[in-house]
């Protein structure tokens, strides 16, 4: 496996201490793929204190990436082609696109695809369904790009 991005809803199901969530986790590390988790999704997520202790704990076993100008750009730039407002969904799929991670585990499968189709990257718009955090409920489904 290339690589695994969490969105939003991946680490709300880790701090909601989801079983289902936490296997993929495991696993994930298990293997040695480290989640990359763009910096917008901390800060959608984030709120800090005791309550989150397992949202820090997942966390540390992460790649937290920051936000470069230029990558700025490339997601202001890719939101206006997919006439997509939420950039922290753009942020998720420019940083996945560019890493080429074959998972994103995400709570909003339909804007991800959204932005994916945007990119007009062959590698990310050919997709298949193995598991997917829907709305932030317990994992059912992941978008997973194959190559």
């Amino acid at each position: 496996m290339a690589g695994v991005t969490y969105d939003t809803g991946a680490l709300i199901a880790g701090d909601r201490n989801d079983r289902r969530m936490w296997a993929l986790h495991v696993g994930f590390i298990a293997e040695e793929v480290v989640p990359a988790v763009p910096a917008p999704v901390v800060a959608e997520t984030w709120r800090g204190g005791s309550r989150q202790a397992s949202l820090a704990r997942m966390l540390a076993g992460c790649d937290i990436e920051e936000m470069t100008a230029d990558q700025a750009r490339r997601v202001g730039e890719l939101a206006g082609r997919a006439d997509h407002e939420d950039v922290v969904d753009v942020a998720v799929v420019e940083g996945a696109t560019r890493r080429d991670d074959d998972v994103i585990l995400t709570s909003n499968e339909s804007h991800i695809r959204k932005v994916i189709k945007a990119t007009g990257s062959a590698s990310a718009s050919r997709t298949s369904e193995s598991r997917v955090l829907s709305g932030g409920q317990p994992l059912r489904r992941a978008s997973r790009r194959v190559s």
